[in-house]
């Protein structure tokens, strides 16, 4: 009898370990971002407003991408730097195309198949915005 509840002790401890083990993998996993992988199009507005596209790839276990904006002074292609996610909300920089001396950092929401945010021009490395607004976009 003692023998037979030692094995079962055994194997629930050992299946507990199992899931334990499990869900730090799902927790890497749902704070790496992964699941947004993918293209998302919507639109940003502020100082200006247009539409956007936002690329999001698996790259060496992390997220990479890059973002597409249509505006008024003309449509550019960026990368994505330093893109870290801590649950749904994903922060991001990039560098403007439009103007050498300034980066955009974009913070976005995820829920579902939709994700909305913030987006602010700025000199770069440097904190002080010189424009900024909203955004929203969905999976495509």
């Amino acid at each position: 009898m003692n023998m037979m509840r030692n094995r079962l002790t055994g194997l629930a401890l050992a299946l507990a370990a199992c899931a334990i083990g499990a869900g730090a993998v799902d927790a890497r996993q749902a704070s790496s971002g992964e699941q947004y992988a993918g293209t998302w199009a919507g639109t940003y507005d502020g100082a200006g407003s247009g539409t956007m596209e936002l690329i999001l790839d698996k790259k060496d276990g992390a997220v990479a991408g890059k973002v597409s904006a249509a505006t008024d002074n003309g449509n550019y292609t960026a990368d994505l730097k330093d893109v870290k996610f801590d649950g749904a909300k994903m922060s991001a920089t990039y560098d403007f195309p439009l103007d050498p001396s300034a980066e955009v950092l974009v913070t976005a929401n995820f829920d579902g198949s939709t994700a909305k945010g913030t987006w602010s021009l700025r000199p770069k490395g440097q904190a002080d915005e010189l424009a900024g607004g909203t955004l929203s976009v969905s999976r495509k």
